[in-house]
């Protein structure tokens, strides 16, 4: 397999810190005022358990990290320098396991990757985005804009992929998207295509009906390829919180999730979600989005998101 590394570019840090300005603004100020320089004491660490679970770090990790910090804290000094720096260790802990690169298999022609969510999570952005990153790779890419409900998802498709010079498998409003998605990878197949995306159109994780079409999708695409689709990427929007939870569990008992991608968390004081995702479902987290820009989608570092999070420089 392919992994798809982020790389070494001049600021790509500050780009995140900036994006994660909001949550680390959140967590950073409680800090403040908990750690003082003066000894650590039961009613500090009960603060910060508040504080931690008031950030959507959720319940069990702020329970966790809370007690971390008072094994190494308690009747001692700390200032919040101090505090934040060994809160992002715990949460770079938490989170390592799930800091997956995004792979593709080259053995698989077309790796087919099915991206869904709910509306407006920005999955057909993501799609673009990931779709300029690996033909600037190499990779022969083509897009499938399977939501046919919407013709500006299909609009946008395209002009991605006028953008990035990939083939786009495209049909009028309306058309049955398990056919065009059977229809995509045969292109894909007959064309030569190493990686094939399909985008889905937004639905609503409570809807039974359309996560049935969304099952059915699952079902075509496996009539071609009994081992496709070889990635099902969930796309979240960081910026409903705790609901990303009830999102996660009714995909992943649909369809199999095997990624996610968390986007719009430079729109946001509620980044501390991903490590409650983290924690709860261990599910690979490949892509974080901090900004509107394509590289502002960038590979999940637990380190660098954990450092972001809590407002350190990792220049120090």
């Amino acid at each position: 397999m392919t992994g798809v590394e982020g790389t070494a570019k001049p600021g790509l840090f500050a780009r995140l810190r900036r994006g994660l300005a909001r949550s680390s603004e959140r967590l950073a100020g409680g800090l403040g005022a908990l750690f003082t320089g003066r000894r650590v004491d039961a009613a500090t660490l009960a603060e910060l358990e508040e504080l931690l679970i008031g950030a959507d770090l959720g319940v069990g990790p702020a329970a966790r990290l809370t007690a971390a910090l008072r094994a190494e804290t308690l009747d001692k000094e700390a200032t919040d320098e101090d505090a934040r720096r060994l809160l992002a260790r715990h949460v770079a802990a938490t989170l390592a396991p799930v800091a997956r690169p995004f792979a593709v298999d080259r053995t698989k022609r077309p790796f087919v990757v099915l991206v869904m969510g709910v509306n407006g999570t920005g999955k057909t952005t993501t799609i673009g985005k990931l779709a300029k990153r690996l033909a600037d790779d190499g990779f022969k890419v083509m897009l499938a804009a399977g939501d046919t409900f919407r013709a500006a998802a299909v609009e946008q498709l395209q002009e991605w992929g006028r953008r990035t010079g990939c083939a786009v498998v495209a049909r009028a409003q309306g058309t049955d998207p398990a056919g065009l998605a059977f229809e995509a990878i045969e292109r894909a197949h007959a064309e030569g295509a190493d990686v094939l995306f399909i985008d889905t159109a937004g639905r609503l994780h409570n809807r039974a009906e359309l996560m049935a079409e969304l099952q059915k999708v699952v079902r075509v695409i496996g009539k071609h390829d009994a081992t496709a689709p070889h990635a099902r990427l969930l796309v979240l929007d960081a910026t409903t919180g705790q609901n990303a939870h009830q999102q996660v569990e009714t995909f992943r008992a649909m369809v199999e999730v095997t990624g996610l991608v968390v986007t719009k968390l430079d729109g946001t004081a509620k980044g501390g979600v991903l490590v409650a995702l983290a924690d709860r479902f261990g599910l690979p987290v490949h892509f974080i989005g901090v900004g509107e820009g394509v590289d502002d989608l960038r590979p999940f570092e637990a380190e660098a998101f954990a450092q972001a999070l809590v407002g350190l420089d990792n220049s120090r």
